[in-house]
């Protein structure tokens, strides 16, 4: 897939850390759709289907690994790539997420170059 034919859904619960991911996937092309919290990301999921999602583990409400596992039971859903984001992401973590539903991880600070190479190998899947 052609990176200006994808869409991105970022699903975190503070502003300063989706504005950053739109800044870093914008130089490749990608559009973005933004969440705020589980239950937002789950309906623009449905609306849109976007190509992957990039999900904070640590959300209030419902976490990160609720909302993977909502999306892979969904069958309008359940094709879309999972990155996990998490400060820490340890092999218990990993794990966690992996059983949620999640693809990838990616641990915070995000590296551009580490960003950008995971969504694309998450959209060549």
């Amino acid at each position: 897939m052609n990176t200006s034919d994808a869409t991105v859904l970022i699903v975190d619960d503070r502003v300063a850390n989706r504005r950053l991911l739109e800044a870093l996937l914008a130089p490749e092309g990608y559009a973005t759709l933004s969440a705020a919290d589980g239950p937002e990301a789950l309906a623009l999921a449905a609306r849109h289907t976007p190509d992957v999602v990039l999900l904070d583990v640590r959300m209030p409400g419902m976490n990160g690994h609720a909302v993977a596992r909502a999306l892979k039971a969904l069958d309008e859903t359940r094709h879309i790539p999972i990155i996990l984001i998490s400060a820490e992401v340890d092999a218990a973590e990993r794990q966690a997420g992996l059983d949620a539903g999640a693809d990838d991880f990616l641990t915070k600070p995000i590296a551009r170059a580490e960003l950008w190479s995971r969504v694309r190998a998450s959209l060549a899947r």
